[in-house]
């Protein structure tokens, strides 16, 4: 009876809903259920709303405090003394006696909204016990005045509550593993769990526009989200508003689902336009305007854009009239943002307005056929190996991106995100925008991320707390920066290329930073791995995200690593290829060929031995274009290098160095080598000096111009050398 009282006082205050109560059933009798705990209100929320009877595990000194004292009342707890041994062995018993047990594995209430330590003794008891586990997401309570994220978030006195209960399954832990490890084994599993439990109860499942206004619901809509250089801030009513009036006027230029070409830098100005279309049902084409006119055409005419929205201004301080002229002479028409604004009529705005006020129903309006399997965007991949191809994301792959990531790492709305990582990149598009946008964390948009002496002054000015990178931007901001410029970054990521010893060891000792290293590719939206707070290994490229089915192939001739295929909701609607345009190109079977060597160590963490285009046929032996220049790299720490291979008429490849060391000398690498046990395949035949080495513009080497500049050296020497003889 008070049980059934409390019950509908909590669903009419909370609107509390319980999703997959099957699962529970399925587990059968020996079950232990590990859940998050966000609350004072969570263990009352299983015992009322799960029709079983439950008994928690409880801290003897937790179950002392008065207000723990009612909540007892109603339940039937086990006391467990953390300091005593025996107290999980009793845990087990019950576990084994057919009790369903209930355990918070964090120990604690979370302070930052996201998951928090895991303690390996719940994992234990797992293990010991044989029993079936069931996660059971709690989602909702983190907002209420019974949290303890109050200044961290926006409190209200009844949030909806979901309970989210997962499907059982149980640890498989090797019958070897014995006394230490098997417990570290049992911990790291039961982490594993809890973070697949947050990124499969997440709503990653609805296009993005109605997640921007899951975000405004959540954080406020006077919740400022973004800020540029010109110092206006953008609360998420401002945001929608915009969006909806942009929208209106592209939509009359634009068809419903059409690839329309965004040349924009990173700006609040981007992000409205971004958000317009999406409000409107078009799809943006982020266009990298630093690839140069020949790519940009080339882009242009894989996705077959009909409209590109650019600004006059940042033509004019880009320099880009050439590549306007390109698009105008294909008969591309060019929506200007300055244009664009004037035809936004006083009546629209006030329209818009009222819009924000009913987002949910003026975007269904708007957009009737939305979809998250719809394409949300086409990314092109970055070119520095041939022709850039489009790829199409829907929006269900950058979503379930950004709830891997979220699942992993916490991010909360006291926090400020850097990013100066351009939007047609898709480092830049899910880590830097769509992740603290859609999560109610503020980010303040930078258009270079090349002004290596001016950003580490606004990191400090607006007292930034994460920053995403390559390592080639990251290196260069460290050399410049105050020693104080990045007192408040919590987290420094770092992707799309490998990140050098020498740039984590001076993050390290200048500044006292951790540089989380992570991978991916662009087909993958893009994050397939990252090292995180909770599980970081340096030199690895940390552990799969959440939800990603991985297997391993061997290559012919390659012995250090395998060739990595990955399968989940993350990978790419398809391809758009330069030889078939407009033609969408769906994955195989759904896997994507990474086309990368990696290894998994034995804790499943990840390390990439190369690129499988990068390796060269020497002498009959495979040799990784990668690991050559990791070596050079080491010998030479101070300065920038790339590798790449021409045609050998004795051994079928040979090795060229292209370096801005200017003392660089191949006998020097020859005693490196020879010291340090390196194979004399791997010594590069040729040394080229140059005073900078080819890049992209999302700070990758570009192979292609690395090539060409060899190639041309090499012609050079072999017409000088015929003239003189």
């Amino acid at each position: 009876m008070i049980k059934s009282s409390v019950r509908f006082i909590l669903k009419r205050l909370f609107n509390v809903k319980v999703e997959g109560i099957e699962n529970l059933e399925k587990a059968g009798d020996r079950v232990l259920i590990v859940a998050n705990h966000l609350s004072f209100l969570d263990a009352l929320l299983l015992a009322i709303f799960i029709p079983h009877k439950l008994m928690f595990a409880i801290n003897t000194q937790i179950a002392q405090l008065w207000w723990m004292k009612p909540i007892l009342w109603m339940i039937d707890s086990f006391r467990m003394d953390p300091t005593n041994p025996m107290a999980a062995k009793a845990m087990i018993r019950k576990i084994k006696a057919g009790n369903t047990c209930v355990i918070f594995p964090e120990g604690r209430i979370t302070v930052t909204g996201s998951l928090m330590k895991i303690y390996e003794g719940p994992g234990m008891i797992a293990d010991k016990s044989n029993a079936q586990i069931v996660p059971i997401r709690i989602d909702g309570a983190q907002y209420s005045v019974f949290s303890r994220l109050k200044g961290k978030a926006r409190l209200r006195w009844f949030p909806n509550i979901t309970l989210h209960i997962l499907e059982p399954r149980q640890f498989d832990i090797p019958d070897e593993a014995r006394g230490r490890k098997r417990r570290n084994i049992s911990g790291q599993a039961l982490y594993d769990l809890m973070r697949n439990m947050i990124f499969e109860s997440s709503n990653y499942k609805q296009p993005l526009f109605a997640s921007l206004i899951d975000a405004q619901k959540t954080h406020g809509p006077k919740h400022v989200i973004a800020e540029d250089p010109m110092r206006k801030p953008i609360t998420y009513r401002q945001l929608i508003t915009r969006s909806f009036a942009l929208g209106k006027v592209l939509s009359k230029h634009t068809q419903t689902q059409e690839y329309v070409g965004v040349l924009l830098p990173n700006s609040v100005g981007t992000l409205v336009t971004f958000f317009a279309l999406q409000a409107y049902n078009r799809v943006p084409a982020m266009l990298n305007f630093s690839a140069g006119v020949s790519s940009l055409v080339s882009a242009s005419q894989t996705a077959e854009l009909e409209h590109v929205i650019t600004s006059r201004r940042f033509i004019e301080m880009g320099k880009l009239d050439a590549v306007i002229s390109a698009f105008e002479e294909r008969g591309i028409k060019i929506l200007y943002l300055e244009d664009c604004a004037n035809e936004v009529s006083f009546t629209s705005k006030l329209k818009s307005l009222a819009a924000s006020y009913f987002p949910q129903w003026a975007w269904q309006h708007n957009s009737p056929l939305r979809t998250p399997e719809a394409p949300a965007v086409v990314l092109f991949t970055s070119g520095s190996e041939g022709l850039p191809k489009g790829v199409v994301l829907n929006h269900r792959n950058l979503q379930a991106n950004r709830a891997q990531l979220a699942a992993s790492i916490d991010f909360s709305p006291t926090d400020t995100v850097f990013n100066a990582l351009p939007v047609f990149h898709s480092f830049g598009l899910t880590g830097g925008t769509l992740l603290p946008v859609l999560n109610g964390v503020r980010t303040f948009f930078y258009p270079s991320p090349l002004h290596f002496r001016i950003i580490p002054e606004i990191i400090y000015d607006t007292n930034a707390t994460i920053l995403f990178g390559t390592d080639t931007f990251l290196s260069g901001y460290a050399r410049f920066a105050h020693p104080y410029d990045f007192y408040s970054l919590r987290y420094v990521f770092a992707g799309a290329e490998k990140l050098k010893d020498e740039t984590r060891k001076l993050w390290s000792e200048k500044y006292g930073l951790r540089i989380f290293e992570g991978y991916g590719a662009t087909e993958t939206s893009p994050v397939i791995s990252a090292n995180s707070p909770m599980l970081n290994r340096a030199g690895s490229v940390g552990k799969i995200v959440p939800g990603i089915t991985w297997r391993l192939e061997d290559i012919p001739g390659i012995d250090a690593g395998q060739r990595l295929f990955v399968k989940g909701p993350n990978i790419m609607h398809g391809y758009l290829l330069p030889d078939n345009p407009g033609k969408l190109i769906p994955p195989e079977d759904g896997w994507y060929d990474t086309g990368d060597i990696v290894r998994i160590d034995e804790d499943g963490y990840l390390h990439i031995c190369g690129r499988a285009k990068r390796f060269a046929k020497i002498a009959g032996e495979m040799v990784s274009l990668t690991a050559v220049e990791s070596f050079v790299s080491a010998a030479w720490p101070e300065h920038n290098h790339a590798v790449v291979s021409i045609p050998d008429a004795k051994k079928g490849e040979q090795l060229v160095l292209l370096t801005t060391c200017a003392t660089a000398h191949r006998s020097e690498l020859v005693t490196y080598a020879q010291k340090n046990g390196i194979s004399e395949l791997s010594l590069p035949r040729q040394v080229i000096i140059e005073n900078e080495i080819p890049l992209l513009g999302t700070g990758k080497t570009d192979y292609v111009g690395v090539q060409e500049v060899v190639d041309n050296k090499i012609l050079q020497k072999k017409s000088a050398a015929a003239a003189a003889a």
